[in-house]
């Protein structure tokens, strides 16, 4: 099976190129200038033009805060992008995989959100999702899409890293301790999406198998308690440790409003994928470890 990610420097899609080597499958990386979101029909092209078995539109604009400032932009990325990419693959007749987020909730539930649940972002950057979502629907009704949450790896910059960063220089870390969600790795996601891409290339054109999942580690935290995690597992590396400071979101303002609830039900991805990604904490563990040169081996599941 050939992969053709749309991406080549978001967490995903240099997860999915590192996590191919294990699952046996080939993986077509393509990222600017080769292909930019922001010019539709050249995505078209470039995704007619390249072999391949699926295509994973993993590129978008996430830069959250950002997005407040720039909303025809990150609209143009996340929804005219999507869009293209979605067409690109209905075209050459291949299946279609896209990412969105838990930031299509406005976060007031309290419980775990299913896909059947009332959509209502409250930030531009969830706007744009969701808007992406509907544009990728629209264009391909047969596509498979897939929202995760609270995404880290060892891949740039994100959540774990930034707290890896600070403990390095402080003592203690005050976290926003009052946001609900799970943790995700972007190796798991790469396991579950492979794991994914081929039963949606397997020939059954299952109609179960498109629409909206959810995907995202098992478990729930604040934001603090994977601080918590991280620290503790960088410890017993042999870093110094670090206290966490819990905190409100009132504490801690940002341009764009998070959703309080960020935690998504994984139940329909089981029954239909038999997709289950791993708890948060190992997961984190596993990162910390390979991040700080200890434990390598632990990061092979």
């Amino acid at each position: 099976m050939r992969l053709i990610v749309t991406g080549t420097r978001g967490q995903v899609a240099r997860a999915l190129v590192e996590r191919a080597l294990l699952h046996d499958v080939e993986v077509a990386a393509i990222g600017r200038p080769e292909i930019d979101l922001t010019e539709p029909d050249r995505v078209e092209a470039v995704l007619a033009a390249t072999p391949g078995d699926i295509v994973i539109n993993a590129a978008a604009y996430t830069a959250v805060d950002n997005a407040e400032s720039e909303p025809a932009l990150v609209m143009r990325v996340n929804r005219d992008g999507a869009a293209a990419a979605a067409r690109g693959a209905r075209k050459s007749g291949r299946a279609f995989i896209h990412l969105s987020t838990d930031y299509v909730y406005d976060g007031k539930l309290d419980r775990p959100y299913r896909e059947s649940d009332r959509v209502g972002p409250v930030s531009a950057y969830g706007r744009s999702k969701l808007a992406g979502e509907r544009a990728v629907a629209m264009a391909y009704p047969q596509a498979t899409i897939l929202r995760t949450a609270w995404v880290y790896s060892p891949f740039g910059a994100n959540f774990l890293t930034t707290m890896l960063r600070f403990g390095e220089a402080r003592r203690e870390v005050a976290v926003v301790a009052d946001q609900y969600g799970a943790p995700t790795s972007a190796l798991d996601i790469a396991d579950g999406l492979i794991t994914i891409a081929r039963k949606l290339v397997d020939g059954s054109c299952d109609p179960a198998r498109t629409g909206i999942f959810h995907m995202t580690g098992a478990g729930e935290a604040v934001w603090a308690d994977f601080a918590e995690e991280i620290f503790a597992e960088a410890a017993r590396c042999g870093r110094l440790p670090v206290a966490v400071r819990r905190i409100s979101t009132a504490e801690y303002p940002t341009p764009a409003q998070r959703p309080r609830n960020a935690r998504l039900s994984n139940a329909k991805l089981a029954q239909i994928f038999g997709v289950s990604l791993p708890d948060w904490r190992a997961s984190t563990r596993a990162c910390v470890a390979r991040l700080l040169g200890a434990s390598v081996g632990a990061v092979t599941k």
